[in-house]
């Protein structure tokens, strides 16, 4: 799909900002549906029915982002501005970071909260995808390591997704919720998913239902948001978390550490082995 159309926009937000930390965050793994280089970010998305390619930069001086967005087809402004305040959303661009640094003005310099606010001041908790994509690279992670979760992503971009071109770049799109429909389980356990295969397939079947509702849940109430998420297939008490954080913004939930975030925060705490 050439994804001729170009649209160009600005996104304002508040101060401080770390375009590079926000956009393309350290603990995020290269897959076909984004590119960086040299400060500027390439995303594919899929909102409302629609695949769009995207291209993210910014100059600090004029406090905004500036977005082109390429589509196939021309863009009404109303659709425009929907997919900018959903950037916004996502991205979370709108948020008061003030009050947190503020709170933890009079800490050590030299704390761990202190050295990360150092390190990365400025980003911003959120993330590019959807509930429904989220949930998928979340299942692609369980278990194993990032290698093969970037090989199982891609393989099924390549299946199941979009490929397009815009601006010179060919990527990926994510599919459809419910596009994988009438795909046997067996074929995804073909792209070497294991297990995962079982779990995609009830969350594709879940999301096509229209049992989950990202939209509606985003102004439920926690214990609403909750609730939805523990019944999806797969999903626990960590993904939840992540869940909650990153894509509902919830700060004030965090009531698990997995075993492996333990051993890491341990050894950051406590200073102790990796091995223990």
């Amino acid at each position: 799909m050439v994804l001729k159309h170009e649209h160009i926009i600005k996104i304002y937000h508040t101060l401080p900002l770390n375009f590079e930390a926000t956009f393309h965050k350290p603990d995020h793994f290269e897959s076909l549906n984004h590119f960086y280089k040299d400060g500027v970010i390439w995303q594919t998305f899929r909102f409302n029915n629609k695949v769009l390619g995207v291209k993210f930069w910014w100059n600090s001086t004029k406090k905004f982002i500036t977005t082109e967005i390429f589509s196939k087809n021309r863009l009404s402004d109303e659709f425009i501005n929907s997919f900018k305040n959903e950037i916004k959303y996502r991205y979370n661009l709108n948020l008061n970071l003030n009050t947190f640094y503020k709170s933890c003005s009079d800490d050590d310099k030299n704390s761990l909260v202190n050295i990360a606010i150092k390190n990365l001041y400025g980003m911003r908790p959120g993330h590019a995808s959807s509930l429904y994509e989220y949930l998928v690279i979340g299942v692609m992670l369980q278990n194993t390591n990032v290698k093969r979760t970037i090989k199982m992503l891609n393989s099924l971009f390549v299946n199941y997704g979009v490929k397009v071109e815009f601006d010179q770049k060919e990527m990926y799109a994510f599919w459809n919720a419910g596009d994988l429909m009438n795909v046997l389980e067996d074929e995804l356990r073909e792209l070497k998913l294991g297990y995962r295969a079982k779990t995609v397939k009830k969350i594709d079947n879940l999301f096509s239902d229209g049992k989950i509702d990202e939209i509606a849940l985003r102004g439920a109430t926690f214990e609403k948001q909750q609730k939805a998420l523990m019944s999806i297939y797969g999903v626990g008490p960590a993904t939840v978390w992540y869940l909650l954080f990153d894509i509902f913004h919830r700060y004030d939930f965090f009531n698990h550490i997995s075993p492996w975030e333990q051993k890491i925060l341990s050894q950051l705490i406590f200073k102790t082995s990796l091995d223990q």
